[in-house]
């Protein structure tokens, strides 16, 4: 029993997706609490590969699934999100799946915005997905954006639209020389899209309250991962909203009271997606068999994933900011067959040994990273299920990133199917 956080430690991709799915059948209530269908979950279950953007992956195992206030959706995708898991079978009717009243509604508008701001930058993107997140959450901010709340009451919606347009188009036309948004268009659209998510639509902090009351547990899910939150991470290389523990109250409407534990998702390599600095990256063969074994694709974009050795100071890092009290490393089976595998333990900055992340991205640009050498493996370990039955140099890995994070293993992912899964310990048990 009890109310946990599941963070990502890298730059997400981290396999947050099967993890909350596995640890979904020892909770009541899965809870979204931020981003958007910039993210995406994978989860192999008997086999059979299910991907979602919006929708938590709780649904898997019939549990009340709810969007919570700090995520911006694209009604589109959810829509589209419910219709795909629906024809394999998986009920995502209004009893399963809760959509906050309070979040952010993306609009076409963000969308052109987004991808004019990114082809304008040239050379100097910022890898963004194109999907509107980042427009939508500065609206948000600004107060002039939409929630489902509005979407809700057509004139009050329709008004709003019409008078952010004329700001927005001209911004296309004039700034970016770009395709303008057909008002009414979108009006009518998306009132569409409300006649069809109203049933889902909900106050859900009183709902996820009350059920905490009723002592549910709950399994908090977050997008992305740590360096890329828009105050923690390698800043301007992140995402629109804050991915670490603390943001999960924020995002769902709970007090903190009712957090009871912060589980650190960590692959047992490092990789990142899009542009930015990437001290432990490999350009070799070692980082090309990672990419290979590893399937290392984006979920949403198709992205081919940068791979590197794993990075303590990027996971120390995570540790301090999101207060983890139990990690789970995942992928670990992707390590299998290299001969010497590397943690690197600090950086070196001009001769400078550093334990921490720099904020300066130039700074962190140059570190060189300090590595401590440990054997490897060449056993396949994806049908072990104990962890007293792997490999001795894989024990070892594992006991060694215990004690630089001093933040215990709880589970460990040897496959990326549900069954392929040595728990160490459970922390809802």
């Amino acid at each position: 029993m009890g109310n946990f956080v599941i963070i990502g430690t890298q730059w997400g991709d981290e396999g947050k997706g099967k993890i909350v799915d596995l640890l979904a059948e020892y909770a009541d209530f899965v809870v979204r609490f931020q981003g958007g269908n910039n993210a995406g979950h994978t989860m192999v279950v008997n086999g059979e590969k299910f991907i979602s953007h919006l929708v938590p992956s709780g649904i898997l195992q019939n549990k009340t699934c709810f969007i919570g206030n700090g995520v911006v959706v694209d009604p589109e995708v959810l829509i589209s999100e419910i219709k795909y898991l629906q024809s394999k079978g998986v009920d995502v009717s209004p009893k399963y799946l809760r959509l906050s009243e309070k979040a952010q509604v993306i609009m076409p508008y963000h969308k052109s915005l987004d991808h004019a701001r990114e082809a304008r930058k040239g050379d100097n993107k910022i890898g963004t997905t194109g999907r509107g997140i980042g427009p939508c959450y500065e609206d948000k901010a600004s107060r002039v954006g939409i929630r489902f709340v509005e979407l809700l009451k057509p004139k009050t919606f329709a008004e709003t639209v019409r008078t952010v347009l004329d700001e927005k188009n001209y911004q296309l036309k004039h700034y970016f020389g770009v395709e303008t948004v057909d008002a009414e268009a979108v009006i009518k659209q998306y009132l569409e899209y409300a006649e069809f998510l109203a049933p889902y639509i909900a106050d859900t902090s009183v709902e996820i309250m009350v059920g905490i009351k009723q002592l549910k547990s709950v399994l908090f899910e977050g997008a992305q991962g740590t360096h890329l939150d828009i105050d923690h991470g390698t800043y301007p290389y992140v995402t629109s909203s804050s991915t670490v523990s603390g943001n999960a109250c924020c995002g769902s409407g709970v007090g903190p009271k009712d957090i009871d534990g912060v589980i650190g998702i960590v692959k047992a390599y490092t990789t990142r997606v899009g542009a930015g600095p990437f001290p432990t990256e490999l350009l070799d063969e070692t980082g090309d068999y990672m990419q290979s074994k590893g399937a290392e694709f984006g979920a949403t974009t198709g992205r081919r994933r940068r791979c590197g050795w794993l990075d303590m100071v990027i996971l120390n890092n995570a540790a301090r900011l999101n207060g983890l009290t139990g990690v789970v490393l995942t992928k670990m089976d992707v390590l299998g067959g290299i001969e010497t595998l590397k943690i690197c333990t600090a950086y070196n900055y001009n001769g400078k040994i550093l334990e921490t992340v720099p904020t300066d991205l130039e700074i962190l640009a140059q570190c060189v990273p300090v590595y401590e050498e440990m054997p490897g493996w060449d056993e396949d370990i994806s049908t072990i299920k104990e962890f007293k039955d792997l490999p001795l140099n894989a024990k070892r890995y594992i006991k060694r990133i215990e004690e630089l994070s001093r933040v215990p293993v709880d589970i460990v992912s040897v496959g990326p199917g549900r069954e392929e899964t040595i728990i160490i310990n459970n922390p809802f048990v």
